[in-house]
């Protein structure tokens, strides 16, 4: 297949800039993945949808605020995006501008009150990877951990949101969830739960489990090849905790349903699987495998997700589990009903 076959047309204005006023306040669109028929709904009636014994997977990725300002010696301002340490005092990072940005060239940081933080200089370049030659290897003058980012960074806005973060981001790009630290950007499908919202699914009788996929900055890359089959998924890590993969395989032997939480849970936990048993592995990994029509789904029944990028990886996987020319008539109504896509929008239940 090829991937003008996964475009449609979106009005920028329906591309939301900022969350719902309130957490969970969002509109849902649910999707019935045999038929087609949709519904016009709202994130409160989400409880209802899942059945009683059903288990809701959510990840736990705690969104880290890589996107740091550094000062070079001549005095510019120049952007690093940290995707990955490779030892105490040297990351790997996007760096803006990059082919002005040698090895060799030395920078500052500060904190916000302008106090300096610490010095880094680029080692390398990384040629290959997923991000492209714009990665850089980072040397810090010291170990930096998560106290660097939490003073000095910015919470890491996907690129069509077309503003600065800012304070409220910093708990409404997490998700209720967010524990382990780690993710380019927010498994969004999650922002949209609410304590509330986990205790009715509890009260009748579903239980939520978390697992963990650190998503990768490739998550935003376009897909550069007409051809599905020839494009390269970026490589993300995950875990799934032990007595998670046993509550799952209990679940699926006895027939329950198995409901991911965003394109993040789905590709982790159909990583996870072994394709000839179905039995889900407990672990550590790494993936990158990519879900296109005709992938056969081991472990998820139903999924809850946002509205995806045209021509995206994403909106490919969701096409392989609820159909091509379901999604996007699905994805036409959204149009024309005024539901607010991406990161900050609304969601869709593909049941």
């Amino acid at each position: 297949m090829k991937i003008s076959e996964f475009t449609f047309e979106l009005p920028q204005e329906l591309i939301a800039q900022t969350p719902a006023q309130k957490r969970g306040e969002d509109r849902l669109l649910v999707i019935d993945r045999i038929t087609g028929a949709w519904n016009d709904m709202n994130m409160k009636d989400f409880p209802s949808l899942v059945d009683s014994g059903s288990i809701v997977v959510v990840n736990d990725t705690r969104v880290r605020k890589a996107r740091v300002f550094g000062i070079s010696e001549t005095g510019g301002r120049v952007e690093f995006l940290f995707t990955a340490a490779a030892g105490p005092d040297l990351w790997q990072a996007m760096v803006s501008k990059s082919r002005k940005q040698k090895p060799g060239k030395t920078y500052t940081f500060s904190t916000p009150s302008g106090e300096l933080y610490c010095k880094a200089m680029i080692e390398s370049d990384v040629q290959d990877g997923d991000e492209g030659s714009s990665l850089k290897m980072v040397r810090f003058d010291r170990p930096v951990d998560e106290s660097f980012f939490q003073v000095c960074g910015h919470v890491p806005l996907p690129p069509y949101i077309k503003r600065e973060d800012d304070f409220n981001d910093e708990k409404r790009y997490q998700t209720i969830f967010a524990n382990e630290c780690g993710s380019m950007a927010s498994p969004t499908a999650g922002l949209h739960f609410t304590p509330e919202t986990v205790k009715e699914l509890e009260a009748k009788g579903v239980e939520v489990l978390h697992i963990t996929l650190h998503v990768g900055m490739g998550t935003f890359l376009p897909v550069r090849t007409e051809n599905l089959e020839d494009h390269v998924m970026h490589t993300e890590t995950y875990n799934v905790p032990a007595d998670v993969a046993d509550k799952i395989n209990a679940a699926k032997a006895q027939g329950r349903k198995i409901v991911a939480i965003g394109t993040t849970s789905v590709r982790t936990l159909e990583s996870a699987v072994d394709r000839q048993t179905g039995i889900l592995k407990a672990g550590s990994g790494a993936t990158n495998l990519f879900i296109k029509p005709g992938f056969e789904f081991k472990v998820v029944d139903q999924m809850l997700t946002n509205f995806h990028t045209p021509e995206s990886t994403l909106l490919v996987l969701v096409s392989a589990f609820a159909g091509r020319e379901h999604m996007l008539a699905a994805y036409r109504h959204a149009v024309e009903q005024r539901y607010r896509f991406f990161s900050y929008g609304d969601a869709t239940f593909l049941k």
